[in-house]
């Protein structure tokens, strides 16, 4: 099951800097490309236990929400003429957004905070599937597997 709408389920409740910190990606994007950082992973369980590095593993690669880092300069415009897309671009950069499990060049960056390490992918402009309304949205969702 991908959503879990059990009411007993607590949201994340870290801040937006704890799940998306400031952290150098070292990439430029080009093309039609986003880049997108996926939420940090969480070290502990709601009960304060601390996680396994196969759990936190998991939890990494199972994530999906993300917050739009960069936009390559052909995302969303035409291929033929560059001309903008009739209904815009889907996202913009400090945006949060889901994006699709599998696909896109996933890379790990550890920051300089010595916390989790900090997923970021670059994805194809249409690979980004939703646009989360705000971030308490986002501290709702939940990966795939908790």
């Amino acid at each position: 099951m991908a959503i879990d709408f059990n009411k007993n389920d607590e949201p994340d409740l870290r801040s937006e800097q704890e799940c998306f910190p400031d952290v150098d990606p070292g990439v430029e994007i080009l093309g039609d490309r986003v880049l997108v950082q996926l939420r940090r992973e969480k070290t502990t369980s709601k009960g304060g236990i601390i996680l396994v590095d196969e759990t936190k593993q998991t939890l990494r690669y199972n994530e999906t929400v993300a917050k739009v880092i960069s936009i390559g300069p052909l995302a969303y415009k035409s291929p033929d003429d560059l001309t903008p897309w009739p209904e815009g671009p889907w996202c913009k950069v400090g945006d949060l957004v889901r994006t699709i499990k599998y696909g896109g060049d996933r890379f790990v960056v550890q920051p300089d905070d010595e916390g989790a390490p900090v997923v970021f992918i670059t994805l194809q402009a249409r690979e980004v599937i939703s646009k989360i309304k705000s971030f308490e949205y986002a501290q709702k969702m939940k990966a795939f597997v908790d």
